[in-house]
């Protein structure tokens, strides 16, 4: 009742109706009719359509050849049918640019996170390599630029080197990697087949902020052992293990890797400032871990940097991606690990995927397709396993430089993987000497950009429940691990929905003087009360988890009604109005709930009626008692009608 004791003076009075306000002045009024009859299987192929195919992709092959269902066809299931036959050298052009500069983003972060998922480096080189490839074909964005992420590469490897050590069991472990993104892949693919792509939605904006704020902070961390040289390091997650083992080891820190490192790192946060500052400047931040990794391993090999206690990455295999359809582990007792983590990897790169793809279409105005997306990635993830690659997505930082670079098509992804396959057959000796100091600098300047702090102050202004949703998830990811973390955000995002859709908002509404339009008292300081009326809107769906509380809550607002009235010496309520038109959807609990309201009210002769309920809602009512209960006289159009049709027949009653 807070927010509309101030209203009191303003009530019309109960013995002038008519004059109160615009909606008791003669109208005509509309009753809601009945809906057109369908059949069971419409019904059902409605719902099935609405659910699994909003985007009705099938419209097109509609009163369509045969040929020309093939063409388009191979256009949907392929997209680089549909743009390939308009590709000109203009757009060769603005892609091979594109290609060569995220090219030179891929190599250096593709050999550092790789070092994040204790893999060796240059499976972060093969997992740059094939997936953009097999990408280019498949999907659907035009910005989108594929490799391994920072995230992902961090959850595989803490989840799998909890019971595996990649350095006791090196083989065992790098098996487990491909198996776990093969897993991945299956999921992701299997989402996208049955259309099941809003199973990802559930983890919501805020958890996500909060968890890739912990993330990122978690992986920061875990990079002192390179910049500090540390030897022995825990190989915990957590906050505290971390800084525990940060300075029971000082003995071990190295000035020299020191010196080396902050450098690095210095220059690597200003050139992200500056190409943040100015747009235009993109490439300075693109350009600068490819710099660093030729400049330091330059430095590195002039000053004998090994003899100096700094270490580096030593030999890597030359040539292309060796299979690895034999090193896929479907059987033991380390299978369940491989599903559990594909499965915890693959939903957040896909959520990052889909993410960006979507920021970057909605910059360019066009559309992807949720679905077809989930299926590249995931078939991209299944062929990587096979051919030495782990877990990759469409990425933050090297899709933003795609797109500022200027591509225009996917062939941007092709000349990336182009660049890489260069590098793994000629230029991998030149890697011998470079100092793994760098690779640490390269993986806190990438990750720094997933704290979000402008998105932390902007929940805590708008919403405190999503803003304590975002920072149960960082705490719960820097204190405990990275898969409670996960667990956490993903659980707070379920409570929310169940916090809405078991306690579903209702509002009290009056008139807007000089208009039909009824708002929340609360919200709309001019709105005024219609007595002898009470006017209710539900804000949600009406199902079999909120109608025990609706109904409870109704009741509780009639008494108090009650009660104000007496204190104010008004008339008693005569009639309490239902505005459905928020009712999105409701169930036979719902029905059931609506149909005991009535029996209630109508004990205590006051008339229970339904306004304005959307055309789902109205189709459902009509195959239930309630249609007969109600009857379509208790059913109006608008709460307008509403009014001006029962209080005509109040006159002379109140």
């Amino acid at each position: 009742m807070g927010g509309s004791s101030n209203k009191v003076e303003s009530f019309p009075d109960a013995n002038d109706l008519e004059s109160a306000t615009p909606a008791m002045q003669p109208m005509e009024i509309h009753r809601v009719s009945l809906p057109q009859k369908k059949t069971t299987f419409q019904s059902l192929k409605q719902s099935l359509s609405e659910v699994f195919f909003p985007d009705d992709p099938f419209h097109q092959f509609k009163n369509q050849s045969f040929f020309r269902k093939l063409v388009l066809g191979l256009q949907y299931f392929f997209p680089i049918f549909h743009w390939g036959s308009e590709y000109n050298l203009q757009l060769l052009k603005s892609d091979a640019i594109s290609g060569l500069t995220i090219a030179s983003l891929a190599i250096p972060q593709g050999i550092s996170y790789a070092k994040l998922a204790n893999l060796p480096p240059i499976i972060g080189l093969y997992s740059s390599f094939v997936p953009p490839l097999i990408y280019s074909v498949l999907g659907s964005s035009r910005d989108l630029a594929v490799g391994p992420v920072s995230i992902a590469s961090l959850v595989m490897g803490s989840m799998l080197r909890e019971r595996v050590s990649p350095e006791h069991e090196p083989t065992l472990y790098i098996q487990l990697a491909f198996t776990a993104t093969f897993f991945a892949g299956v999921f992701q693919a299997s989402l996208g087949f049955l259309r099941l792509g809003f199973i990802v939605d559930f983890l919501s904006k805020p958890t996500l902020i909060g968890f890739m704020g912990g993330a990122a902070v978690i992986v920061s961390l875990q990079q002192l052992k390179g910049l500090l040289g540390i030897v022995h390091f825990t190989t915990k997650m957590g906050f505290i293990p971390v800084m525990l083992s940060v300075f029971k080891h000082r003995t071990e820190w190295a000035w020299q890797t020191i010196l080396m490192g902050t450098s690095f790192l210095g220059f690597l946060l200003i050139t992200r400032h500056i190409s943040s500052r100015k747009p235009k400047l993109f490439w300075v931040s693109a350009a600068a871990p490819l710099a660093s990794v030729i400049l330091s391993t330059v430095i590195s090999f002039v000053c004998k940097a090994q003899n100096h206690g700094i270490s580096v990455i030593g030999h890597l295999q030359e040539g292309v991606n060796p299979p690895s359809v034999n090193m896929l582990y479907f059987h033991g007792s380390f299978l369940g690990l491989a599903i559990k983590t594909g499965i915890v990897t693959g939903i957040l790169s896909l959520t990052e995927g889909i993410a960006v793809g979507r920021t970057f279409a909605s910059i360019k105005n066009y559309q992807i397709d949720g679905n077809k997306e989930m299926m590249a990635i995931g078939i991209m993830n299944m062929a990587g396993s096979c051919a030495s690659c782990y877990v990759t997505t469409g990425s933050f930082s090297r899709s933003a430089v795609n797109y500022n670079a200027g591509s225009k098509t996917a062939v941007s992804n092709i000349v990336m993987a182009s660049a890489v396959l260069v590098t793994m057959l000629f230029l991998m000796p030149l890697f011998y000497h470079t100092p793994n100091v760098i690779l640490s600098a390269i993986i806190i300047t990438a990750v720094i950009g997933l704290i979000d702090f402008h998105a932390v102050i902007r929940l805590w202004k708008v919403d405190k429940l999503d803003f304590l949703a975002c920072i149960s998830a960082f705490f719960g990811v820097l204190f405990i691990s990275v898969q409670m973390g996960l667990a956490i955000a993903v659980g707070i995002s379920m409570l929310k929905i169940l916090i809405h859709v078991t306690r579903p908002n209702i509002v009290i509404k009056g008139v807007v003087p000089g208009t039909h339009n009824y708002r929340d008292l609360v919200h709309y300081k001019e709105a005024i009360r219609v007595p002898p009326f009470l006017i209710l809107g539900v804000e949600s769906p009406i199902y079999f988890a909120n109608s025990m509380y609706l109904q409870e809550r109704i009741l509780r607002w009639v008494r108090e009604e009650d009660e104000r009235v007496a204190k104010m010496n008004q008339s008693s309520i005569k009639c309490i109005i239902l505005d459905m038109s928020a009712v999105t959807a409701i169930d036979t609990s719902g029905m059931e709930t609506l149909a005991e309201l009535k029996k209630i009210l109508d004990k205590r002769s006051v008339e229970f009626v339904l306004a304005n309920p959307v055309a789902s809602v109205t189709e459902k009512l009509c195959k239930s008692v309630i249609w007969e209960q109600f009857g379509s006289e208790c059913v109006y159009m608008t709460v307008a009608e509403a009014i001006a049709a029962i209080s005509s027949s109040y006159k002379g009653q109140i």
